[in-house]
């Protein structure tokens, strides 16, 4: 299985508001949104709980060495 971290910046949302960006992209709103509501079943929402964690702790920049 692909790091974690590295498939935050290659994984696009594939629906709603923001699909076609990618998961490390999403605004913290939206990342807060699932948050109270629930994420997604499988690996995207395991990616939007982690992309929030990072968010929500002021991580984000850690994922700049990681873009291609």
């Amino acid at each position: 299985m692909a790091d974690p971290l590295t498939r935050l910046v290659e994984v696009e949302m594939p629906y709603g508001k923001y699909k076609g960006r990618l998961i490390a992209d999403l605004p913290g709103n939206y990342l807060n949104w699932f948050a109270r509501e629930g994420f997604p079943p499988g690996e995207l929402g395991r990616l939007l709980a982690l992309m929030h964690e990072i968010d929500h702790n002021g991580l984000a920049h850690l994922l700049a060495p990681l873009r291609r």
